[in-house]
């Protein structure tokens, strides 16, 4: 009886210690509980955690890439868009991240939901397709700075889509459409007004030079011409026309 109670006792001893025998891989660590109190983290490699005695939370301290849901936001200008975002989030400090919050992902999960919400509703909706970037590192930095309580760091944070119903698209579509069109006007106009001044200028070249006006007036006849037009234009100078025009201001009436 002796021996057979020895031998149990040293299969239950085996066993014990068989299933006091944990692992942990290189980017893992265990919050250890002594009795229910904290005791201490450990690191990875070969580890003994005594049944009964402690209690060991595991926490993976990789990269972790959280995809935010969709979520429906109003403008500053009321407009309704649905936007959805990613962010990357890693544990620095498995304790905290243990003791302090009861599911640090489920609860960085939320804060990144409703930040979302509050940043993009405090801008309007051209900065929101525009620049992304600030949203993108305004959102890490409240994020990073609320979840440090945590032993949590975001390290990114990801604006992916931006959507718009098909009557908002519409009339951003046309609002780009007159953009371009007035662009397009200011560029006529202000080549018309290069083009006038230049033109000015040559007359004012030209007319304090008779030969010059003359073999203007030679080379339009010239690809006149060459165009194949029938019509035949004499060139009549200007001081002729206003010579005429004295006369006929000056003949008498009867």
């Amino acid at each position: 009886m002796l021996i057979q109670a020895f031998t149990v006792f040293l299969i239950l001893a085996l066993l014990y210690v068989v299933f006091s025998i944990r692992i942990f891989r290189e980017y893992e660590r265990g919050v250890l509980f002594f009795l229910g109190r904290f005791y201490n983290v450990t690191g990875p490699g070969l580890r003994f955690v005594w049944l009964w005695l402690f209690q060991m939370v595991r926490v993976d301290l990789r990269t972790v890439v959280l995809d935010v849901p969709t979520q429906d936001v109003i403008s500053r200008d009321n407009v309704s868009v649905k936007v959805n975002a990613v962010i990357y989030f890693r544990v620095l400090d498995a304790e905290r991240a243990i003791i302090q919050v009861e599911n640090y992902h489920m609860a960085t999960s939320q804060l990144a939901q409703t930040t979302l919400r509050s940043v993009l509703g405090q801008h309007e909706l051209d900065e929101m397709l525009s620049e992304r970037e600030k949203l993108n590192s305004d959102i890490q930095e409240i994020l990073d700075k609320q979840s440090d309580a945590w032993g949590i760091k975001v390290s990114n944070v990801e604006i992916k889509h931006v959507d718009l119903d098909e009557s908002m698209i519409r009339a951003i579509a046309k609002q780009a459409e007159a953009e371009r069109t007035r662009r397009a006007k200011i560029i006529a106009a202000e080549g018309e007004l290069q083009a006038s001044e230049k033109l000015t200028e040559a007359a004012r070249i030209m007319s304090g030079h008779s030969q010059a006006m003359t073999l203007r007036y030679l080379q339009t006849m010239l690809d006149m011409s060459n165009e194949g037009s029938r019509t035949i234009f004499f060139p009549l100078p200007i001081e002729l026309l206003e010579a005429l025009k004295a006369i006929g201001g000056n003949k008498p009436t009867g």
